[in-house]
């Protein structure tokens, strides 16, 4: 393995070199904000008389290239409307230098630009690119007043579950990084955390259902979250406000602030949140005998209610000791509460049927999650051609305290005997992560590249679940249902990519090899065995990108990739530990459950940024998924390797200017989805056709008003024993432009008709049916706003790149 990557090494660049070059400048042209200029004119003049050469429009990527010069000494002119000319000092094209590779070329605003316009041009929703596609977060209008695990909802092929679990294009165990770093948490955690960041910190949202050989491989694909972070230099910053009401009352609040002085770039960030909803959570549940005879039913109704407010912190810091080298750091702060009530009621019924029993009781809880992350970082540029080494290291601390209390009682159905009992649990939980790594880029001559890096990364968690029998006011330890589970795990990886590009094709190739060990242990007490588990394995994850322009400027391209990916158990999954829900039901882990493996091959059309077609193939192995079975009336859920499935399907896009004023943004995703296994040996092949739409309407009106229409609608979907009944939503939002352009003020509704409600049954149950409803407090109106303030002037050029903290984020419930 070792000398395969060694000659892959080699071959690229020995196959670059062994072409003829042409003579060429080449370069590309930004503006302060750091963004690329499209359309920007760029002529070539004789040193001697000023002469025209050459001339050529920069594309989408603010990009040019001027070819077949002849040996002579030039000058260089570049202009864009708004924006202040540049001119080239002396550049030389001989045979001893037959390509000029020039810096960033920066346009500055133009003082009279500057003084009557604020903003002059607005990023795109949707924008895509080799290997991801990107949403621009500020050109949602509702983003402001909507938290992260909100503006994922809206993204384009997003799917969040009642659970929290987010899939992109169908797929569920998606990599959810921040930065490039990971959160270590999953499910419902996840979930809130996303909810506790507010919309208005966010800059984009890069869906990669491919990613490259850099990223790490666990995950059916990866969703990166970039926060906000000014380059300007001087004193910049924006605020954002919005407060949203249903039958419970939300908030986001935050403040990101930007100072940039010569060598020195500080940036921070500030929030408050209060997220609060309820779940309407209905069941009804039918149990039969061997010959399929109905012998007994029970219909249960959970009303689950809860507040978590929030506080987030960032700061970070870059210091350029030269042009070349920069040093970093960056410090993360979350802490939220959380206070919940849960209370059900139960009908249990006979075969006949005739009212056997009730049921009712109340689950309590109170918990604090406290986050805390420190990165250091480091960047050196050895040329200006782009070879440049990165590194970084990472500590990560989660903790978790809390309790919940447990009342449940039963009472016959006359009520002449009533049994209660009362628990309680004490839920301690502390993960800690250190990472670290390096990654080193190479250029060569035409456009070629090579990547590599490694990547070492340490996982801790100890979960000590403490159960209580509670009698009065006093507590008796319950050792056959505690548990204090420690898991230990360690992942050492390395990856080789290489990307070349000619005139009108592009490839990319990548392999990372991952080393993982891991071990568990569930520590005894007076009535618990200690068990233990060790799994050790090592695995080769390859990535291949090919792209062809069918036409000379670029604008219809042809996307082949293929890519290997992993999804391991996230940590709780694996824990032993029995917990209550109600009295019906309980969720335990498995310590045998084994990585998800998982082969995506995709052929991509794309027309410019306005249109693409992909049609995209997956097939999984050792698929984890929650299963279900039901014991003496008790319903019982635990994670499993049950199954292969397949995912065929095709993805559209369409980014079009309907009218002057009207842009609408379409995205449908069309699959056949199959599962073929076995669930405590009873048959698990369900195959169904599932579709799912969105489609954003962004209106522009007169004296700074626009409006913005979003509506979801998805077909009947599948989540292992779970099939889902289709259902829809609709959102509307408008804002007025304020303060001289730099304030808005916008006005949110959610879910019109509160059509976002789940209809689901569970298949495959031996001797049981089961169906279930639930509606959530996804109606709402609010009100936000949002102001920039400080003086924008020159932008600094240092590229941050993502960090260690890569991998292991998706799998702490």
């Amino acid at each position: 393995m070792k000398s395969f990557f060694s000659i892959l090494f080699l071959l690229i660049p020995l196959a670059a070199s062994a072409q003829i070059a042409p003579k060429t400048i080449w370069g590309v042209v930004k503006d302060s904000r750091n963004e690329a200029i499209p359309g920007a004119t760029v002529s070539l003049l004789s040193a001697s008389d000023s002469t025209l050469v050459q001339g050529e429009i920069t594309n989408g990527k603010g990009k040019f290239e001027l070819k077949n010069l002849a040996n002579n000494q030039y000058t260089l002119r570049v202009s864009s409307i708004g924006s202040n000319d540049y001119r080239s000092g002396l550049l030389t094209i001989d045979d001893q230098h037959p390509v000029v590779s020039l810096p960033v070329i920066i346009l500055t605003p133009s003082n009279t630009i500057l003084n009557e316009v604020v903003v002059v041009a607005k990023r795109p929703l949707i924008e895509q690119d080799l290997d991801k596609t990107v949403v621009n977060v500020d050109a949602m209008v509702s983003s402001v007043g909507s938290n992260t695990l909100d503006v994922l909802e809206k993204t384009p092929g997003v799917t969040v579950g009642n659970d929290g679990e987010i899939s992109l294009n169908g797929k569920a165990g998606v990599l959810v990084l921040i930065d490039g770093r990971p959160t270590y948490l999953s499910g419902p955690d996840l979930a809130s955390y996303l909810k506790s960041l507010p919309g208005g910190s966010l800059d984009k949202i890069e869906l990669m259902t491919n990613p490259p050989a850099k990223y790490d491989a666990a995950g059916t694909s990866i969703i990166n979250i970039r926060l906000k972070k000014n380059r300007m230099q001087g004193f910049v910053g924006d605020i954002s406000a919005s407060y949203s009401q249903g039958v419970t009352a939300r908030t986001n609040n935050v403040i990101n602030v930007n100072f940039n002085r010569k060598k020195i770039n500080l940036f921070g960030s500030l929030g408050y949140s209060r997220d609060a909803d309820y779940a309407d959570d209905s069941y009804n549940r039918i149990l039969y005998n061997e010959n399929s005879s109905i012998n007994s039913s029970v219909v249960l109704q959970n009303n689950l209610t809860y507040t978590v407010p929030g506080i987030m912190t960032r700061l970070g810091m870059d210091y350029a000791v030269s042009s070349r080298t920069t040093y970093g750091f960056v410090v993360n702060y979350q802490n939220r509460s959380k206070q919940e009530r849960l209370d059900y009621f139960s009908k249990n019924s006979t075969a006949n049927p005739v009212l056997d029993s009730l049921g009712n009781g109340y689950t309590k809880g109170n918990f604090n999650w406290r986050n805390v992350g420190i990165n250091a970082n480091f960047q050196h540029k050895f040329n200006a051609e782009g070879r440049e080494l990165t590194a970084d290291v990472n500590y990560i601390i989660h903790q978790t305290t809390g309790d919940q209390r447990l009342t449940t009682m039963v009472s016959s159905a006359d009520e002449s005997f009533t049994n209660r009992r009362d628990f309680l649990y004490d839920l301690p939980s502390k993960i800690a992560i250190y990472t670290a790594k390096a990654d080193y880029v190479h250029p060569f001559k035409n456009k070629a590249v090579v990547e590599a890096g490694f990547k070492s990364s340490f996982v801790t968690n100890d979960t000590d679940s403490r159960y209580y029998s509670v009698s009065g006011t006093t507590q008796t330890p319950d050792y056959g249902k505690s548990n204090h589970f420690i898991y230990r795990e360690t992942i050492q990886a390395a990856y080789l990519n290489s990307r070349k590009e000619w005139k009108r094709m592009a490839a990319q190739l990548g392999f990372r090899l991952e080393n993982t060990v891991v071990n568990g242990r569930q520590l005894g007490n007076a009535e618990v065995k200690e068990t233990a588990f060790d799994i050790k394995y090592m695995r080769v994850f390859p990535t291949a990108f090919l792209r062809y322009k069918l036409d000379s400027l670029g604008n219809n391209t042809m996307t082949m990739s293929i890519a290997r990916r992993i999804n391991r158990p996230n940590y709780q999954l694996l824990n032993p530990f029995l917990f209550y829900r109600d009295a019906y039901s309980y969720t335990v882990g498995n310590p045998l459950l084994k990585p998800q493996y998982h082969f995506q091959y995709e052929l991509k059309y794309q027309h410019k940024n306005n249109f693409g077609i992909a049609l995209q193939y997956n097939h999984f192995t050792d698929v984890i998924f929650q299963t279900t079975q039901a014991i003496d009336g008790i319903f019982i859920i635990s994670p499993n390797n049950v199954a292969s499935g397949r995912i065929l399907a095709m993805a559209t896009n369409l980014t079009q200017s309907i009218t002057k004023c009207w842009t609408l943004n379409a995205n449908l995703t069309i699959a056949h989805m199959a599962l073929n296994g076995v669930a405590y040996s009873e048959k698990l092949n369900p195959k169904i056709y599932h579709a799912r739409m969105n489609l954003v309407n962004q209106l522009k009106f007169e004296k700074g008003w626009n409006g913005e229409i979003t509506g979801f609608f998805v077909t009947k979907d599948l989540n292992g024993q779970r099939i889902t009944d289709p259902r829809y939503r609709i959102n509307l939002a408008v804002q007025k432009k304020v303060l001289k352009d730099k304030g808005s003020v916008r006005l949110l509704a959610e879910d019109l008709f509160h059509s976002w409600k789940q209809k689901d049954r569970t298949v495959s149950l031996k001797q049981a049916d089961a169906f279930h409803t639930q509606a959530t407090d996804t109606r709402r109106i609010g009100v936000a706003f949002s102001y920039r303030f400080g003086k924008e002037t020159f932008a600094r050029k240092r590229r941050h790149n993502d960090n260690a903290a890569d991998a292991e984020k998706g799998r702490v419930d």
